[in-house]
């Protein structure tokens, strides 16, 4: 087989620069996907597999940091109002000109990823012939009260220094990120350890979480950043675009989470993978690939 093209570039973006790398060429015939990372505040490096729908049916797949993110331009000193969805919009539409495929893409929005792309594809882009959102909440309000719904079937000793720490205001000891990873390994990345790509991701989140403390806060469970109230229910009848739903089931992105997408958006379908949790593309990536893949080709 041929060796596949990557090109790597720098979009300029309001003074700073967004990183992107492209698998495949955008000379195809097919839809360009672009493949956005979850967070607030990750990278791509989790979802790199997503690459690999390349080598399935020849489309060229695109990656970027979002700013202030992985290889991205880092903005440390940046505050709750710097950062918000209208900015990651307007990234995502200059990285579309920059590109020249704003006429014709597909995306995948993983979590977060979702998000900001249910904010794009209710806007009725034209050039949007394909979306795929994988795993991501309509609601933060449902997302934070599902999350801490299954932190109860942890084991109780997991709960209990859980709550010790957030009572002492220290989430930042050992012991408490230990009994985190109790609820990673249930319900975020079952595949343990986890595969270097998802390691990679955590570790430039621990060095700078600027995004995600700014946008999200310090947990999963403790969501008192600026998406705090953010829904897209009663939007969502607004996207034209062919949708495809895909979640985990044993995903903190539960059935509760997913439904508003299921419930509001014209003629989506939804696949659920059976031994996965939010990272199908990980934990069950052949399958998760070729759904994807097989997805998108239905819309070339």
């Amino acid at each position: 087989m041929a060796e596949i093209k990557t090109t790597e570039g720098y979009l300029p973006f309001r003074g700073y620069r967004t990183w992107y790398r492209i698998t495949g060429s955008l000379d195809s015939e097919k839809l360009p996907l672009v493949v956005a990372h979850g967070g607030p505040g990750c990278t791509h490096d989790y979802v790199d597999s997503f690459k690999g729908i390349t080598e399935i049916d020849g489309r060229p797949v695109i990656h970027y940091d979002q700013l202030g993110n992985g290889n991205s331009t880092r903005l440390p000193e940046k505050g709750q109002d710097f950062w918000t969805v209208d900015l990651f919009l307007d990234e995502l539409d200059a990285l579309l000109d920059h590109l020249c495929i704003r006429d014709r893409y597909a995306y995948l929005g993983q979590s977060w990823g979702g998000m900001l792309g249910s904010e794009h594809a209710v806007r009725k882009p034209e050039g949007l012939k394909a979306f795929v959102i994988a795993n991501s909440p309509a609601s933060m309000k449902t997302w934070v009260e599902e999350a801490n719904r299954l932190r109860e079937e942890l084991p109780a000793e997991v709960q209990a220094t859980l709550l010790r720490h957030e009572k002492a205001g220290t989430l930042t000891d050992p012991d408490y990120i230990e009994a985190s990873k109790a609820f990673y390994d249930r319900h975020v990345c079952r595949v343990v350890p986890w595969p270097p790509e998802v390691a990679r991701t955590f570790a430039i989140m621990d060095e700078d979480n600027t995004v995600y403390r700014n946008m999200n806060g310090p947990t999963e469970f403790h969501v008192i950043g600026t998406m705090k109230d953010w829904t897209i229910e009663g939007r969502l009848h607004d996207v034209e675009a062919p949708t495809l739903l895909i979640s985990g089931r044993h995903d903190e992105a539960t059935p509760l989470v997913v439904k508003p997408f299921v419930d509001e958006i014209p003629g989506i379908e939804w696949v659920i993978f059976e031994n996965s949790s939010h990272m199908p593309h990980v934990e069950e990536k052949a399958l998760c690939l070729k759904t994807v893949s097989d997805f998108l080709s239905q819309h070339d």
